[in-house]
């Protein structure tokens, strides 16, 4: 099956969003890292905090990801969003069904 879409324009946007999203999963899911309890943080073991550090850079990491994104699929600034962006010219709404149908004939 062919792809009848334009070609993706924003490769190296969706490659940074992966890898910026692996290291966020990779990071607590490769035990070997951080199954020790030295060095401790106070009275945490490094096991603990280790993890808890987690917390707020996946956030961040997530957040960055959510970005760039946003910003990859917002469409251009003279509106051309295709023709999806353009009610239909009979006004029936974007499904194609009559407003009072339910898919029935009238």
């Amino acid at each position: 099956m062919t792809h009848s879409g334009p070609p993706r324009t924003h490769t190296g946007a969706w490659v940074l969003v992966t890898i910026l999203l692996l290291v966020a999963v990779l990071g607590t899911l490769i035990v070997p890292i951080y199954a020790r309890s030295s060095p401790k943080l106070g009275s945490f073991p490094f096991f603990y905090w280790y993890q808890l550090l987690w917390v707020p850079v996946v956030a961040l990491l997530t957040t960055i990801c959510y970005l760039i994104t946003t910003r990859v699929a917002r469409p251009a600034p003279d509106g051309g969003g295709g023709p999806a962006a353009s009610p239909p010219p009979d006004g029936q709404p974007l499904g194609g069904q009559p407003l009072g149908g339910r898919g029935e004939a009238s």
